[in-house]
């Protein structure tokens, strides 16, 4: 009845002046270039009519309201960032707040990125809000994510997290038979090294072939990244991995150990995690890059010793061995 009544003053209005007096009395949108508007979460309408009118982009907040009174949904206005563009009349702009139709920015991990460098890149998201810790090593599927301005950090890394949860339970079930790892959590140490061996994507499961004979076998993987994580925590090291940090003993340094290595080295994608639960099935135990960006795969030490001699070659003619 109250809305019935506000109608009838309505076209009371609309018969005595016309549509100059309509427009008057209900007010208009006066966007004239793209603008950000943000709803704080738990605004009332009236708190955003008023708002509107003071950034200039309606020209009478209770002609606004009595609009969305009369022609209005009942539905609630949704808390966000919202994109105001020229052209829009109040109509839309309700309509806009009501389906929570909100900017949304990204946020890309990229595979292989470590835990230290997921920090720093939310921490450097300056619409994102609150300190975060660093997360733990492996625990961040790599993903491009959806985020709101003002959404807390700690948000954006638990949807990460949950991600790889959900993901990491439907791979491991589905995981071939008789693999080398014994729980998803070795699924995903040993991904985080096939992810940071693998120089091409089509290697991922060879690579992963190749570690898994290793383990069955007892050989240590003898992987150079897990060398420099305990050094660097995954970052880049900038330079050649020294004799001393090869013979160091820890719990990462698998020249120095057989096994894995106490945790991940980095946050494994996807595929590299697929590769692990379904390795491919074959003889090599030695690999050695071949110069493409690739490797060279090798059963016996006399094949990797010729595929070494061969990658040193390579490496004089470009000028990086004396």
């Amino acid at each position: 009845m109250k809305r019935l009544g506000l109608v009838l003053v309505a076209l009371l209005v609309l018969a005595a002046g016309g549509l100059v007096a309509a427009q008057s009395f209900l007010g208009e949108a006066t966007i004239e270039e793209p603008a950000p508007f943000i709803i704080p979460s738990g605004a009332s309408l009236s708190a955003v009519a008023a708002n509107l009118e003071e950034q200039g982009h309606i020209n009478s907040a209770d002609g606004f309201l009595l609009r969305a009174r009369l022609f209005g949904s009942d539905d609630p206005i949704q808390a966000g960032e919202f994109r105001l563009e020229p052209g829009m009349d109040q109509g839309e702009i309700l309509t806009a707040f009501q389906s929570g139709d909100v900017i949304r920015r990204f946020v890309t991990i990229p595979e292989g990125l470590p835990s230290i460098l997921v920090w720093e890149r939310l921490m450097a998201e300056e619409l994102l809000t609150g300190e975060i810790d660093v997360p733990e090593e492996g625990s961040i599927l790599p993903d491009t994510y959806a985020y709101e301005r003002g959404q807390p950090r700690g948000e954006i890394v638990a949807q990460m997290q949950e991600a790889m949860d959900a993901y990491l339970a439907e791979a491991w079930a589905n995981r071939a038979p008789d693999i080398a790892v014994d729980s998803p959590e070795e699924a995903i140490i040993l991904a985080s090294i096939v992810e940071k061996e693998s120089g091409v994507p089509e290697e991922r499961r060879t690579v992963a072939g190749l570690y898994s004979n290793r383990l069955r076998e007892g050989i240590m993987l003898q992987a150079d990244p897990t060398i420099i994580y305990p050094i660097t925590q995954g970052k880049p090291l900038g330079r050649r991995i020294r004799r001393s940090e090869i013979d160091a003993v820890n719990d990462y340094n698998t020249y120095s150990m057989a096994g894995l290595p106490r945790g991940p080295i980095t946050n494994p994608g996807r595929e590299s995690i697929a590769a692990v639960l379904d390795p491919e099935d074959h003889g090599y135990l030695y690999m050695v890059a071949d110069g493409t960006g690739g490797h060279e795969f090798n059963a016996t030490l006399a094949e990797h010793n010729e595929a070494v001699a061969k990658w040193f070659e390579i490496r004089r003619q470009r000028g990086e061995l004396d």
